[in-house]
């Protein structure tokens, strides 16, 4: 199954999603043209949007529908460096598009938290992490979060591409995102469950764009 097979069977559970394909191909493109500049993707969230960061990280990091074997070239400088041992890293690692959750550094968080303030929290690691080229991809179910605005603001002021993920209404972020996918609820959980099937067809576009033969 493609890609756009695979977003299309998405769709048709999620109908609600349909008008919204045309940004989330946009999102799509700005994340594949970041991985193919040698940037990496940054994800950041609240409570049930943390969850999500974490799990998109897992999509990307590793293989997600497509297998990644590394390149020949590396499979034998593992062989080389290690013998036997060396080429089993070989067979079992794969590719990664390297992606960052920002929600997941819990001892730095809470640092920046009692130091700073929590409103602070992933726009300090985006100071520390970020780069231009690379895309924030930033969830809010109201759109109104101030710690993902300023993460928002922080990556657009180094010239970071900004995805946003927000409930119906958009909330005070939508001027700080390049493109925004605002699914059609308002309630935080309703909000959330269009939000997986959303990131679920953003790493598979990216995945098959790279990786399918």
């Amino acid at each position: 199954m493609n890609s756009y097979q695979f977003s299309a069977t998405l769709i048709e559970r999620f109908s609600r999603l349909k008008p919204l394909l045309d940004p989330i191909y946009k999102a799509a493109g700005i994340i594949i043209d970041c991985y193919s500049s040698g940037g990496k993707v940054l994800l950041c969230g609240n409570g049930g949007s943390s969850s999500d960061a974490d799990h998109t990280v897992g999509e990307l990091m590793k293989s997600f529908e497509i297998k990644r074997p590394l390149d020949k070239s590396l499979r034998q400088r593992l062989e080389d460096l290690a013998g036997n041992r060396g080429k089993s890293l070989g067979t079992k690692l794969e590719h990664a598009l390297p992606a960052i959750s920002l929600s997941s550094q819990h001892a730095l968080n809470t640092a920046i938290a009692n130091d700073i303030g929590f409103d602070m929290v992933f726009a300090q690691q985006i100071i520390g992490y970020g780069n231009p080229g690379d895309t924030l991809v930033a969830m809010s179910t109201s759109g109104n979060s101030p710690n993902v605005i300023n993460a928002c603001i922080t990556a657009k002021a180094l010239n970071m591409s900004v995805i946003g993920l927000t409930g119906k209404k958009g909330g005070k972020m939508k001027p700080f995102c390049d493109i925004l996918i605002n699914v059609p609820e308002t309630g935080t959980a309703a909000v959330q469950e269009l939000h997986r099937p959303v990131l679920h067809i953003l790493c598979r576009l990216t995945e098959n764009h790279f990786y399918e033969k």
